[in-house]
């Protein structure tokens, strides 16, 4: 069923027409038979990036598209309507460049943003250990200065595109401070003592690799320092808002799909001499399907288009992604009860939109970190603000 949009420009109605072609042309051959064969496909990301899809909320000074994130956002549902593994990795790789644009230097920016937004390099993001996940203050991993450069020991947990990346984003501690004792790097691919696990044997997102990191004794010139020391967990934290307004397009995306795919089975099937969508109980439950997704949709970009106004938009963007990933939980779920048994086997892809949604409420913060920022902040109290749309 076609998305009805509202856009701020002419070039971003293009840039979302460009996106459903190659969705259509270049993922939807592929995305089956990789997800079920867990293939990693590199080659997307680079025909993405040379479309210019990867760096599309990121300045045009600095290689980017220079579109709002609202924008971006919709771009990214609509790849997630096809292939949610991408989708995941587009968003992650957004996260993974978040740091360099927003606390690098000109100088670092120049040197390394072109071909990071450009798709030649690829990212990762690594925050998480296996003992420090929705606490990543307790995290242990460190750099010790040596010289004109950082020695990193340790290990990064849950890493998306974990042994596939050019580059990490890396939050390691520089201090024993508990939250001014973190710093965040860039680390090459290719860095000496880096290395990646046996990818995770996961539920869903098969096309996504995710592995966990070890890092033994790599060492990082100190001029791939993003920031000065102790600023790593303000930048890890930034990021993240903007990370899971990511994540809850992507689960937009996948309710769609679902939504599209389940609603096309109940025109074509029939019971008792008409197509099942007459019954009115599975029309009820397609259209509870429809409004949970329009509804986590129009949360998300309100929270971007806040962002966009230079609005504060942390509790929102906790909302759009508690909202969203519930909701294409239950929507996914919904869509194999329509395709009733069809619907469980791997015939059909509605099973493995179930199994791919369940993550989504774990990964950029659990949904129950995000029920607890957004209680903070409704007890801190926040002041009514309003901006006017240019």
């Amino acid at each position: 069923m076609p998305v009805q949009r509202l856009v701020p420009t002419q070039e971003a109605a293009d840039l979302l027409e460009l996106t459903r072609e190659l969705a259509r042309e270049e993922l939807a051959p592929r995305v089956a038979q990789a997800e079920a064969e867990e293939q990693f496909p590199r080659e997307v990301f680079r025909t993405l990036g040379k479309a210019g899809l990867l760096g599309l909320p990121y300045a045009e000074e600095l290689g980017g598209g220079g579109q709002p994130y609202e924008v971006y956002l919709q771009v990214l549902e609509e790849i997630a309507a096809v292939w949610a593994s991408v989708g995941v990795g587009v968003s992650v790789h957004g996260l993974s460049c978040f740091g360099l644009a927003t606390a690098g230097t000109r100088e670092q920016q120049e040197r390394w943003l072109p071909e990071m937004l450009g798709g030649e390099l690829l990212g990762a993001y690594c925050l998480s250990e296996p003992h420090a996940g929705s606490d990543p203050a307790a995290m242990r991993t460190k750099a010790v200065r040596d010289g004109d450069a950082y020695v990193i020991t340790g290990e990064k947990a849950w890493t998306t595109h974990g042994g596939q990346a050019d580059f990490y984003k890396v939050m390691v501690r520089t201090s024993e401070h508990r939250s001014r004792g973190i710093s965040c790097f860039l680390v090459p691919g290719d860095a000496a003592g880096l290395s990646a696990d046996p990818a995770e044997r996961k539920m869903g997102l098969t096309g996504s690799t995710t592995a966990l990191m070890r890092f033994e004794g790599v060492r990082v010139d100190a001029d791939r320092r993003l920031g000065a020391e102790g600023e790593g967990l303000p930048i890890a934290l930034s990021g993240l808002d903007a990370g899971r307004l990511g994540i809850a397009a992507v689960a937009v995306g996948l309710a769609q799909g679902a939504l599209d795919d389940a609603l096309a089975y109940a025109k074509e099937r029939e019971t008792f001499g008409v197509p099942i969508i007459d019954h009115q109980g599975l029309a009820f439950l397609l259209a509870d399907m429809a409004a949970g997704t329009e509804t986590a949709r129009a949360m998300t970009l309100h929270a971007a288009r806040l962002k966009d106004a230079g609005l504060p938009y942390s509790r929102q963007a906790s909302i759009a992604k508690l909202v969203a990933t519930d909701n294409a939980m239950k929507v996914t779920t919904d869509a194999v009860q329509v395709l009733g048994g069809y619907g469980y086997t791997r015939d059909f892809p509605v099973e493995r939109y179930m199994r791919e949604a369940k993550v989504m409420q774990i990964f950029e913060g659990t949904n129950q970190i995000q029920r607890l920022v957004v209680s903070r902040a409704l007890a801190k109290g926040v002041p009514a603000q309003t901006a006017v749309l240019a």
